[in-house]
């Protein structure tokens, strides 16, 4: 007499919970992938900005301490320190460094754009101490609807 055969395979119960687990796998993938795209992005913009600050800088290194590119065309960081010479602006700013062409804020004492970036320098004459010129260069764009800044100060001596 015959045994009847047992039957080998999945159930339908099982192949649903296997496809379940899979789906929630290749979600949770699908969304760190949407995360580092976004991370990437992001760090390519701070790269690029924080690269054309330095390249403004590089150029301010083989001017004159006297050239036009090097002067503080609103007067808001030059004799702001007064005594007792504290390195403190006394018009309680921050030497006019700080200044854009942005939303809320004073006008740059220079500006410059190199494609989706914006880039503005301020000059503070005699900052920290006399012939010495403190220069700022913020670089501003916008990214996913947010403006974002990346900036670097600059020292420059007038060496005799």
């Amino acid at each position: 007499m015959n045994s009847p055969k047992k039957e080998a395979g999945f159930t339908l119960m099982e192949i649903l919970i296997a496809i379940a687990i899979l789906a929630f796998g290749l979600l949770a993938v699908a969304t760190m992938q949407a995360w580092s795209i976004k991370g990437n992005s992001q760090a390519i913009g701070i790269t690029e900005g924080i690269t054309l600050a330095q390249d403004k800088i590089e150029e301010f290194i083989s001017l004159d301490y006297n050239h036009t590119d090097l002067s503080d065309t609103d007067n808001d960081g030059t004799t702001q320190d007064t005594a007792p010479d504290d390195g403190v602006d006394d018009d309680g700013g921050n030497f006019g460094l700080d200044n854009t062409t942005g939303a809320g804020t004073a006008a740059a004492d220079h500006t410059d754009s190199y494609g989706r970036y914006n880039i503005y320098w301020n000059v503070a004459v005699d900052e920290p101490i006399n012939n010495i010129k403190t220069i700022r260069v913020i670089v501003e764009w916008t990214d996913r609807l947010a403006t974002k800044r990346a900036t670097v100060d600059f020292m420059k001596a007038d060496i005799f």
